[in-house]
């Protein structure tokens, strides 16, 4: 079994709690069952979400993601083969946009659209270790 990752923006459609609680819900039910791990980026302007997993299923949750009336102008950013995984504790993170550094103006703007992959890649990254400094602290106290 290959591992593989991918990255992807798209636009809600809708935005609120609700639709958010029934994502992560769904998304979290789905990876456990599938093997797939990752982290999600969202606020009303924007998700961006990290997938990583088997090869199969990850490209089988990029479909049904998609075909979901929840994403407008979904664009993949990264789409590759993995030595390991980055999210590997977490069958979808959620990070309410708290560590990202695009204003909404520059996401407006089409700030998403000329990010690098590795660009892409540094940025969750950044949230990965970001939660797990978190974690340790937590586990500290």
């Amino acid at each position: 079994m290959s591992l593989f990752r991918a990255v992807y923006s798209s636009r809600p459609f809708g935005f609120d709690e609700g639709i958010l609680f029934d994502i992560l819900s769904e998304a979290r039910r789905a990876n456990t069952r599938d093997g797939v791990t990752g982290a999600l980026i969202c606020r009303a302007d924007i998700y961006l979400q990290w997938l990583e997993g088997p090869e199969k299923q990850v490209k089988a949750t990029l479909e049904r993601i998609k075909n979901d009336d929840r994403h407008l102008e979904m664009k993949l950013h990264v789409s590759e083969n993995a030595s390991e995984r980055i999210f590997g504790d977490w069958s979808m993170l959620h990070d309410p946009a708290t560590t990202w550094t695009w204003s909404q103006k520059e996401v407006a703007d089409g700030a998403v659209d000329r990010v690098t992959p590795e660009e892409m890649t540094a940025q969750f990254l950044r949230i990965r270790s970001k939660c797990t400094h978190q974690a340790d602290e937590a586990r500290l106290r």
